[in-house]
């Protein structure tokens, strides 16, 4: 293991032998209130690719659902891989230092497969791609967020980006500002295990400290989907809403997928969405069906992820046929435990040109 995950492993975090699984977890399981109101969360399930040499952007821009070679240093995108039929493979999040390497942020557990995969189309390409999760500077994944989040950060003196998908970087890091959630800023700042370190233990008393679970559950609040191992190729990306999110560019020019992706823009013939929703079972997963009453025999959705939220249950970001949104719909089976939809923070509108 990493000096990091060394340190965490030291105040309580249980990992498995395999490092490409996640941890169990670190801190208590936090409920939405807690979130609501400040909290900080070591990220550990999640792994970095970063992509170096003077075609880096041009070769993923040939590969990726967004534009890269316009992605500049203070922006951070969404992307995705997808296959040449445009279900998703991996979701990213993407950005680029000063030094023009563009950083890859996937599921641990996806990332090996999906750097060797991509690495196949780079052939002349001046690119190089590389497993960066364990390097000294960027092994620390930190979240932030809730009401003082914010103000504790800036009291610590790291300079935070003033807008969502937007990233600064110093000598401590990299700091990215997400979509918000519970009305306020996310933050994701990746440093060194030396920083990392040095701030932890402060930040955790004076916010509520969590792990992987309260982070992904940030994320579903958020409205923000990632494609795991149980749901790779399940989606194009407008099933997942990736499109609303930014993650889809559709002037960008080809890769693979696009001319499926763009159809289902542009032609109307998708009719699902992702919602999300709360189930009084804490051991919904990703890739697990759900069932509406209305048609009992054949899944009407998958859940595209969930993380448990301290009242015994889960919260779920759900992708559906829009039409279940107004059934009775229910998990692993027309009998299991009744889904209640909750209000996403963005609207979904139907693709229905």
């Amino acid at each position: 293991m990493s000096n990091w995950t060394e340190y965490l492993a030291s105040h309580g975090a249980r990992f498995h032998i395999d490092e490409a699984t996640a941890v169990e977890d670190f801190g208590r399981t936090l409920t939405v209130d807690d979130l609501a109101l400040g909290f900080v969360a070591p990220v550990t399930d999640l792994g970095l690719i970063a992509v170096a040499g003077e075609d880096a952007a041009r070769f993923l821009h040939s590969q990726l659902t967004n534009d890269v070679e316009h992605l500049g240093t203070g922006e951070a995108r969404l992307a995705g891989f997808c296959t040449p039929k445009g279900r998703l493979q991996a979701t990213f999040l993407m950005w680029r230092d000063p030094e023009a390497t563009v950083w890859l942020q996937l599921p641990r557990s996806i990332q090996a497969p999906l750097q060797k995969r991509l690495s196949m189309f780079v052939m002349r390409s001046k690119a190089k791609l590389r497993d960066a999760t364990f390097e000294d500077a960027v092994a620390a994944v930190i979240g932030i967020g809730g009401v003082k989040g914010e103000a504790v950060l800036r009291a610590w003196g790291l300079v935070l980006p003033d807008v969502a998908m937007a990233s600064t970087h110093d000598e401590r890091g990299t700091v990215i500002r997400l979509s918000d959630a519970f009305g306020a800023p996310r933050y994701l700042w990746v440093t060194s295990a030396a920083h990392a370190q040095a701030i932890l233990p402060a930040l955790s008393t004076q916010l509520v400290l969590g792990g992987n679970a309260a982070w992904q559950l940030a994320a579903i609040h958020a409205g923000v989907p990632q494609v795991t191992a149980a749901t790779q190729e399940q989606f194009v990306p407008q099933m997942i809403n990736f499109e609303l999110l930014g993650g889809v560019n559709f002037k960008k020019g080809c890769y693979p997928g696009q001319e499926i992706v763009a159809r289902s823009q542009y032609l109307g013939k998708l009719k699902r969405r992702t919602s999300l929703a709360s189930v009084e079972n804490a051991a919904a997963r990703a890739g697990d069906e759900v069932f509406s009453k209305a048609d009992p025999d054949q899944p009407c959705g998958m859940v595209v992820n969930a993380a448990p939220n301290g009242l015994g249950g889960a919260d779920l970001l759900v992708e559906t046929k829009l039409a279940a949104l107004e059934e009775d719909v229910h998990l692993g089976a027309s009998g299991g435990a009744p889904l209640r939809f909750l209000t996403m923070p963005y609207a979904l509108d139907a693709l229905d040109l």
